[in-house]
């Protein structure tokens, strides 16, 4: 946790400069997370000032000061999927930083197997699992109160996206070893 406790409830009590201040600490996350969802910096700082403007109004119904950052992520996450829908786009995703992370766990041969390809066909609820499990590396208890859906279908989304990504992959593998 980036803030103390005290500085939360201060904010819930209606302390404006505690909430500035959190949303200070906040900032960077909230940036990175929201560009991870629109793909676009204004669309990002839009969502951002949504996100800030709507927490401030219903800063005193937190009722579990420590969960606060959760709590703006939820309607970040909100923020972004209105705009996303206004743009009639799906979520896009970190396509750099997964290349990075393959890269570091698997072998050279990984750069041929089109990944991004992989994830774009998973439909938006296992694309959105995936993203906040491995990008965000939310835990399942957080992606379930983000999503609004019980631990055990997040579970499930995160199965069944990973078994279709693995089928896609190795089925993209096996398709380049044909051709080379």
């Amino acid at each position: 946790m980036k803030h103390d406790i005290h500085t939360v409830k201060r904010a819930i009590n209606g302390n404006v400069r505690a909430f500035e201040e959190l949303l200070f600490l906040e900032e960077k996350t909230l940036y990175y997370k929201a560009l991870s969802y629109v793909g676009k910096k204004e669309d990002a700082l839009d969502a951002i000032q949504e996100t800030s403007c709507k927490a401030f109004l219903s800063i005193g119904q937190l009722q579990n000061p420590e969960f606060f950052s959760t709590w703006l992520f939820k309607i970040l996450i909100r923020e972004c999927y209105k705009l996303l829908k206004n743009r009639d786009q799906i979520i896009p995703y970190e396509e750099i930083e997964l290349l990075k992370r393959l890269d570091r766990i698997q072998d050279k041969e990984i750069e041929s197997i089109h990944l991004s390809d992989a994830l774009a066909k998973l439909n938006s609820s296992y694309q959105t699992s995936i993203i906040l499990f491995y990008y965000h590396d939310l835990s399942i208890q957080e992606i379930s109160e983000i999503m609004d859906k019980p631990v055990g279908t997040v579970k499930t989304y995160l199965r069944r996206a990973k078994k279709k990504l693995k089928n896609d992959l190795e089925r993209s593998y096996e398709l380049n070893e044909k051709v080379t």
